[in-house]
C-alpha cells in the first residue's frame, strides 16, 4: 500500500528520481527532506516539535558474513563527532574505578556492577572492561550479546587503558559490525550539521571500511551506500571507490 503521509510525499518530491548523487548533493537532499515539518497536531492543540534527526549511513558490502574471516567489527571516531554522547559503564576494580568515573563513566565497578547487569540493568550505551575482568564479564554474554553491548578487544572495549576508552566512547566513538546481509550501519551526525561536516564524516566512515576489506572478499566490495535521516527516505551516494 502506497505511503499517503503528506510529509513523506513532499520528501519524495524533494528527493526526485536520481539514482545516486555525489556525497555533498546526497547530504543536501537529506537535510532538505528533514526540514519538511510535520503537520501533526496533538489533542491539546500543540504541534509536534521536529528536532534534528540522526543521519544514518548504510554500506552494503561484498562480503560473505558466513565466513569468519570476512566478518567486520570494530570502532571508529568520526572527525566531526555524531552530535550525541554515549552512556558508558566500565568493568574494572581498584584505582581504575575512580579513573573511569572521572573520565565520564556513569557506572564503574567489579562484582557489584556485574551482578547489577546480570539482573537486567541495561541503561547504558557502551560497556568497556579491563582484561582482568573478562572472566567475570564473560558470564554476561547472554545479557549483553543480543544488545550488542558485550565488551570485545576488536572494538577496543576490552583494554588496559579503561579511562581512555571511556573518554572516547563518551565523546561519541562508534562500534560497528556487519549484519547477516553484509551491511554495516552507523550514525554519522545530525541533520543540523553542515553539509561539509556530514560529508567529512561519511567519507571517513567509507574510507575506514575500505581499509578493512577482507583479503578473501571477491568481486565488488562497496555495492551500495545510502544515507537517510531518522524520518526521511534514503538517498544513494555515488561510489568512486571499488
Amino acid at each position: 500500500m502506497p505511503n499517503t503521509n503528506v510529509r513523506y510525499r513532499k520528501q519524495e518530491e524533494v528527493r526526485g528520481n536520481t539514482d545516486s548523487l555525489p556525497c555533498a548533493d546526497a547530504v543536501a537532499k537529506v537535510k532538505a527532506m528533514a526540514d519538511i515539518k510535520s503537520n501533526r497536531s496533538y489533542k491539546n492543540g500543540r504541534t509536534r516539535k521536529d528536532n534534528a534527526q540522526t543521519v544514518d549511513l548504510v554500506m552494503n558490502l561484498g562480503i560473505d558474513p558466513k565466513q569468519a574471516d570476512q566478518m567486520l567489527r570494530g570502532s571508529i571516531s568520526l572527525p566531526k563527532g555524531i552530535g550525541k554522547t554515549n552512556r558508558v559503564i566500565a568493568f574494572c576494580d581498584g584505582e581504575l574505578i575512580e579513573a573511569a568515573k572521572a573520565a565520564g563513566a556513569t557506572e564503574a565497578g567489579a562484582d557489584e556492577l556485574v551482578d547489577k547487569v546480570s539482573k537486567g540493568w541495561l541503561d547504558f550505551d557502551v560497556a568497556v572492561a579491563h582484561p582482568s575482568m573478562m572472566g567475570q564479564v564473560g558470564k554476561l554474554g547472554r545479557v549483553l550479546g543480543p544488545q550488542g553491548k558485550m565488551p570485545t578487544p576488536k572494538a577496543g572495549t576490552v583494554t588496559p587503558d579503561v579511562a581512555k576508552a571511556v573518554t572516547e566512547y563518551v565523546a561519541g566513538k562508534l562500534e560497528f559490525r556487519n549484519d547477516a546481509g553484509g551491511n554495516v550501519h552507523m550514525a554519522v551526525g545530525k541533520t543540523d550539521f553542515s553539509v561539509d561536516d556530514l560529508k567529512e564524516n561519511i567519507e571517513a566512515a567509507i574510507n575506514h571500511m575500505v581499509k578493512l576489506k577482507p583479503a578473501s572478499a571477491k568481486g565488488t566490495y562497496l555495492k551500495n551506500i545510502v544515507i537517510s535521516g531518522t524520518r526521511t527516505p534514503g538517498v544513494k551516494i555515488q561510489m568512486s571507490t571499488p
